[in-house]
């Protein structure tokens, strides 16, 4: 079953899905600045367009390109700032 995730009045919208190996979404994130809050362990990988993002206890911000992932432990959060639409794969694990 495919689920259809709106955020911040439709400027961040995923799909999410279940695999074998566990939860994950694709989604795109439109021009703007966001907080996210993880209930599980997230692992984001850039598929598409730059993210810069402040990590849980990072004091500074780092950018992120196709290809590249970070994650955020669980019961953390973390922002994250777009110029331009964005697209991702997030593993829930």
């Amino acid at each position: 079953m495919i689920a259809v995730n709106e955020y911040f009045g439709g400027s961040v919208m995923s799909l999410g899905y279940t695999t074998a190996a566990g939860k994950s979404s694709v989604g795109v994130i439109n021009e703007g600045e966001f907080e996210f809050g993880t209930s599980q362990h997230e692992t984001m990988t850039l598929v598409e367009g730059q993210l810069e993002v402040l990590l849980p206890e990072a004091e500074a911000w780092q950018t992120y390109g196709p290809g590249e992932a970070f994650e955020v432990p669980a019961g953390a959060s973390f922002q994250v700032k777009a110029t331009a639409p964005v697209a991702y794969l997030c593993q829930y694990r």
